[in-house]
């Protein structure tokens, strides 16, 4: 039998981080030492504490029964309690916050629930691509906010148009920010929850990192705003914060009527994360919060070696506070793309060009702090001994992928 493919199925963008990993796995193979700093995967274990949770939870016979179609109401309580505990934020459990498959799924979904076709989506730009997915299959459009190093990569509002303000629907925005590093202060959020009042904007607030703090300084929660919860939401992922990527939860809290059409949307989807795994995440935001705090710590040593490995090169260097280095390029080596193939040909070192998170990511690459200290030495290394030659393959990402 022939199938044929939807046409809203075909106009999903492909990701360029498996076509690498791909070639990643193809030079191992041939018995090459990669080391891929490309992706943002956590390389470091589960807390012990968490897992025995799981070991514990499993074993009961109640979570292997369906669970309430929104999820545990003592997971959404412990949410709501670790907002107020970490950022001071009031939440009603059950209506402010919805269990998600792995904060991605949220990002997806929030698009389809507020996007129509030909409505406005306001983008970041460079942003995490996942985000993209959404709005493809909302058949709405992107209108890029550009971050800039001028303006410390955050969006400017006063540069938007009139008429994209009047369509636009829904924006997103994420800081500590993936794929910069750079981090939001409270100005920045006031200005946001008045923008996006006076336009009937939805802001969908990524704070997939914002549990690790770096040089002391803790980033701010969007929600921690005056009157942000009354224009939003945001989204709170369980992965990197207590390295539980592999269990797929997270969750979304604030704007009640975001929160009830996720919930309505998954319904659908999914009908509920199991049980076990909810019940062990409880364990993960109620219990001791040591290991989170020595994470940071961990990232934070080894964006030191990164920084003094390429001290005294070619790279101009900034200080990131997130588990990625956003480099510019160093002069005469052409653009991102290029530059990245090159690296992992000559070098064995994989990073993502910046040029895949969006137009404005060109010029930089991506350098991912999960890896050991020792290989985040030894990848610093290559790049400084590495000689800049022109580029021998276009600058550009194929057409259809998810840049």
């Amino acid at each position: 039998m022939r199938t044929q493919w939807a046409d809203l199925l075909q106009s999903l963008p492909r990701s360029s981080f498996a076509a690498t990993g791909a070639r990643v796995d193809d030079l191992v193979r041939s018995g090459e030492d990669v080391i891929n700093l490309c992706q943002g995967n956590p390389d470091l274990p589960t807390p012990a504490h968490i897992v025995e949770a799981l070991r514990t939870e499993v074993l009961d016979p109640v979570t292997h029964r369906y669970p309430p179609f929104s999820g545990l109401l003592e997971l959404k309580n412990a949410i709501s309690a670790w907002y107020r505990q970490q950022h001071g934020v009031r939440l009603d459990p059950e209506t402010e916050v919805a269990i998600l498959f792995g904060a991605k799924a949220g990002l997806v979904e929030i698009s389809q629930c507020f996007l129509n076709p030909g409505d406005v989506c306001l983008m970041p730009d460079p942003a995490f691509p996942d985000y993209w997915a959404g709005v493809v299959l909302a058949r709405a459009h992107m209108h890029p906010l550009p971050l800039r190093r001028s303006n410390g990569f955050l969006p400017e509002y006063a540069s938007l148009d009139p008429a994209t303000c009047r369509r636009a629907k829904l924006m997103f925005l994420n800081y500590p920010n993936n794929p910069t590093s750079a981090t939001a202060p409270r100005a920045f959020y006031e200005d946001t929850v008045r923008f996006a009042a006076e336009h009937d904007v939805i802001v969908a607030s990524d704070f997939a990192y914002g549990a690790l703090d770096f040089d002391g300084q803790v980033p701010v929660s969007f929600l921690e705003t005056e009157g942000a919860k009354e224009v939003g939401v945001e989204f709170l992922s369980l992965s990197k914060t207590f390295n539980m990527a592999g269990w797929r939860i997270g969750a979304v809290v604030g704007h009640r009527d975001v929160i009830a059409a996720i919930n309505l949307l998954q319904e659908h989807y999914y009908v509920s994360l199991p049980p076990f795994i909810q019940r062990a995440a409880v364990a993960a935001l109620t219990g001791p919060q040591d290991a989170v705090r020595q994470l940071a710590k961990t990232y934070e040593r080894r964006r030191d070696v990164l920084l003094d490995g390429l001290q005294n090169s070619a790279w101009s260097l900034d200080t990131p506070r997130s588990v990625f280095a956003w480099l510019p390029i160093p002069p005469g080596c052409g653009g991102s793309v290029a530059f990245a193939d090159e690296l992992l040909t000559r070098a064995h070192v994989s990073v993502a060009p910046g040029r895949w998170f969006g137009e404005h990511g060109e010029g930089y690459v991506r350098v991912s702090l999960l890896a050991p200290e020792e290989r985040l030495r030894e990848a610093a290394r290559r790049m400084a001994d590495l000689p800049v030659s022109a580029p021998t393959t276009p600058n550009h990402s194929p057409k259809g992928t998810l840049l």
